[in-house]
């Protein structure tokens, strides 16, 4: 005996249009959000960073490398063409063929440069994709002898962004969504309403995420190759790109998702058939627990393609990490989507149990419980620190997300009291929150009377059709008088608006996840920067380095001051200017000026400048080459005599 809707005549649709308007303001607004967040996101941040290279962004080398490497903060999937490096004119000048220079926990890749490259700025591009399956891209240069002009033209549009990035973007949050909806519908009516498998909307409802999750699937698929190569939405149909997709861990993890869904459909089609029709207690029964775990089982393994490919597959502590988003994705579905059913069996279902509202109402509990333990643990991993919480864009979306969590659990509880006031009340309260007893008569008793009418119709009795017509407008009349006061009761009203708010700010909670999982971790993100800054990519910009040092030989006349000068301050050539002055400012003859550099972190130096004097008290020497950005220890050696010398130090750094 199914609890279907009723096939309702005029007066049934009076309340239908207020319904669909407060339905559609309330998905207007959640997708204008969504939109905005989208909007705000731009094309996905790669989830590897650059830490380093040789040679440095802006360097200035004597002489060409042989090679150029590049440092990275995790492991990358690299082609032949990942790193190109080209010549002020534009012609690439690598041979283009990478080089794994990857030892221990360092993540190093380099290519070969051509012999006899005459000096010029060269640029150095480079594309891959992290192993959390997210593009990532940059350029930077460095010059031979001194910069010159370039016409290299890099693209405008980073790897990852413009339509193919929009689309694709739109792509992984219809995943997501689809997944919610499938999962929690599924789990929802197993454990909460068994009777709705029956009903007509939360079948619509279900099936439905299953065609979202798939399509979406097939999206990402055909979208993997231009979004993380080519940025040309023409390449979707590309099959050498595809071939290549299906050979990476994403295009594992996505193709292995599509053959999940064919078991999902199959556990759709016998919950919606055979145990929606099922009427033995004891085949019920069983039914029921076949489908509950082999549901599981298909539910975890679809959440795995998620776990195996993104975030928690690499980075720290990857074998727990995986398990732990797996239970957190389950636990969003969990709620996220049995609210989801709980709002279209209140909106559209004839009749919802007062027990399966409780029922639910423990198990969004439940999976509250999951969700903040496995959130936590996230968070932890991903964040690490309260400076990367606050100053980075993962650590504020991530904050952002726990907000609406928040909110959406404030709003659970104040459906919890709505359905406890619910339970109150007598057992023959017409709340449309009974027994399944309490209505299913009337939708019997409405359909033999229109099929009594359409039997006296065929047989061809007088009026027949007029009475027949008669019989359905009674019933249609009858139904929205019980919806009527059905609806105006206000503890069913309470909580239909608390759940229809819970729903919109799920709608958002959903879309920043899906932007989240976009966004370079702050943990990753902060240690990159660091790495940098440990580089030397800190400098002084556009300024000489000018340096006063106080100094004593111990010898007669041996004190005073080195006043040293250091234009422009910068990687390449340099004017060195040198004064030695007396404690009275004026001029110190002496017999010798030494300067050297070194750059410790490098292991390079020391680097010996021999100054010349040009007058007294003024040495100066040109073209003082420094190769790379960094830390750099100046060493000023001063001889006073014969046999009194002092040797001063000062770090400066070089831009």
């Amino acid at each position: 005996m199914t609890t279907t809707a009723p096939r309702l005549g005029r007066p049934a649709r009076s309340h239908a249009p207020a319904r669909r308007h407060v339905l559609i303001r309330l998905l207007l607004v959640a997708a204008a959000l969504f939109g905005a967040l989208l909007a705000g996101a731009g094309p996905a941040s790669a989830h590897a960073a650059l830490t380093g290279s040789d040679p440095q962004d802006g360097a200035v080398v004597a002489t060409a490398p042989k090679d150029v490497n590049l440092t990275f903060s995790e492991e990358v999937a690299m082609s032949g063409d990942s790193i190109r490096v080209l010549d002020p004119a534009g012609k690439r000048v690598d041979t283009g063929e990478i080089q794994d220079l990857c030892s221990g926990s360092t993540v190093r890749y380099g290519v070969a440069l051509l012999p006899g490259l005459p000096d010029g700025t060269y640029t150095v591009a480079w594309q891959t994709v992290s192993a959390d399956s997210h593009p990532v891209s940059g350029a930077f240069t460095f010059s031979v002898g001194a910069p010159s002009a370039t016409s290299v033209a890099l693209p405008d549009t980073p790897v990852g962004g413009g339509l193919v990035g929009a689309l694709y973007g739109i792509a992984r949050y219809l995943s997501y969504a689809g997944f919610v909806v499938l999962v929690g519908g599924g789990a929802f009516v197993l454990a909460c309403w068994p009777r709705g498998a029956a009903v007509r909307p939360v079948q619509r409802l279900v099936v439905r995420g299953w065609l979202t999750l798939t399509g979406a699937t097939l999206a990402l698929l055909l979208l993997r190759h231009p979004y993380t190569r080519t940025g040309q939405l023409g390449d979707v149909f590309d099959l050498g790109g595809l071939r290549a997709v299906l050979e990476t861990k994403t295009g594992a993890a996505l193709s292995s998702r599509l053959l999940l869904l064919g078991a999902a459909a199959l556990f759709v089609a016998v919950l919606f058939g055979a145990y929606a029709r099922r009427r033995d207690e004891k085949e019920h029964k069983d039914l029921a627990f076949g489908l509950a775990l082999g549901g599981t089982v298909v539910a975890a393994g679809i959440a795995g393609t998620w776990a195996l490919a993104e975030h928690a597959s690499t980075g720290l502590q990857p074998g727990i990490a995986m398990p732990v988003d797996i239970l957190h994705l389950l636990a969003v579905a969990a709620w996220l989507g049995g609210l989801t059913t709980l709002l279209v069996a209140l909106h559209r279902a004839p009749s919802v149990e007062r027990s399966a509202v409780e029922r639910y109402s423990n198990l969004a509990f439940g999976s509250v419980v999951v969700l903040a333990a496995t959130g936590l643990y996230q968070s932890w991993r991903q964040v690490g620190t309260w400076s990367a919480l606050v100053d980075t864009r993962y650590g504020q979306l991530l904050m952002v997300k726990a907000g609406l969590v928040a909110v959406l659990v404030g709003i659970g509880w104040v459906s919890r009291r709505w359905v406890r006031r619910l339970a109150e009340q007598p057992e023959g309260a017409d709340t449309g929150l009974g027994e399944a007893s309490d209505e299913t008569p009337d939708i019997e008793a409405e359909a033999e009377t229109e099929a009594e009418a359409e039997t006296e119709a065929e047989a061809g009795e007088p009026d027949a059709e007029r009475a027949a017509q008669l019989a359905r407008q009674r019933a249609a009349v009858a139904t929205a008088q019980r919806r009527k006061a059905r609806d105006a009761d206000p503890e069913r009203a309470g909580l239909r608006r608390s759940v229809l708010t819970e729903a919109a700010v799920a709608v958002v909670l959903l879309a920043v996840t899906t932007v989240l999982t976009s966004t370079e971790p702050a943990r990753t993100e902060e240690q990159a920067g660091q790495g940098r800054a440990a580089a030397g990519a800190a400098a002084v910009p556009n300024r000489p380095i000018d340096v006063r040092l106080p100094f004593d030989t111990g010898g007669p006349d041996g004190k005073g001051t080195v006043q040293l000068t250091l234009d422009p301050g910068r990687t390449g050539a340099n004017a060195l200017h040198l004064f030695v002055l007396r404690p009275n400012g004026r001029a110190l003859d002496v017999p010798e000026v030494k300067v050297s550099f070194t750059l410790t972190s490098k292991d390079i130096g020391p680097l010996p400048v021999l100054p010349d004097r040009v007058q007294t008290g003024h040495w100066t020497a040109t073209g003082v080459q420094l190769p790379m950005a960094g830390e750099w220890l100046m060493q000023v050696t001063v001889r006073t005599s014969e046999i009194d010398q002092t040797t001063i130090e000062k770090n400066v750094k070089i831009g």
